[in-house]
């Protein structure tokens, strides 16, 4: 039987996107799937096919892997991030239209970063209290400019960042948060005392 693998697709990572999502926000992936038009089941063996390329032995690095399924990015850029100089790859992403999915890369060619980010030229959400952090609304740089100074917490898994800072609540009390976030968008914020 087993005959030639589909290759794997834009449409394949945009599900990898959202199995990661799901454990915080299952109501959402659902509904980003069926916009999608695709089963859960189609969801679970794309991430299985994701799985399997980062880790089979011998595989593609991992920028070429990203070009070999995504194309050739939209945008590319110098960055400069501290002292570090490094170049950015862009594609879009159909599930989210203001937001670009970024792979940074090492002066050698080595992937240091990739998440998504606000599209160039978009508009950042206003992000004023802890109201304003609903899941997806904003990507790890957008909250920590808004709320500065911010502080990075550790991830709970790869591809998961978290951030540490005070929002206003409601009430405009100032309130300690935790902020998560899976491939660089909001999943959810828990407020500490």
């Amino acid at each position: 039987m087993g005959g030639m693998p589909h290759p794997f697709t834009p449409l394949d990572f945009q599900l990898v996107l959202l199995r990661r999502m799901a454990d915080h926000n299952p109501g959402l992936v659902d509904d980003a799937r069926r916009q999608l038009g695709v089963s859960a089941g189609e969801m679970r063996e794309a991430n299985k096919r994701w799985q399997a390329m980062l880790h089979a032995p011998g595989g593609r690095a991992a920028a070429n892997r990203y070009r070999s399924f995504l194309g050739t990015p939209e945008t590319t850029a110098t960055r400069r991030i501290g002292d570090l100089t490094c170049e950015s790859w862009l594609w879009p992403v159909t599930l989210w239209p203001t937001l670009r999915f970024e792979v940074l890369l090492s002066p050698t060619g080595a992937v240091w970063n990739e998440w998504l980010i606000r599209a160039p030229g978009t508009p950042s959400p206003t992000l004023r209290a802890i109201p304003d952090l609903t899941p997806w609304s904003c990507t790890v740089d957008e909250a920590a400019t808004a709320f500065a100074p911010a502080h990075p917490l550790e991830g709970t898994a790869p591809t998961r960042w978290g951030l540490a800072f005070t929002a206003p609540d409601e009430q405009g009390v100032p309130r300690e948060v935790a902020a998560e976030f899976t491939w660089g968008l909001l999943q959810r914020v828990s407020v500490r005392g």
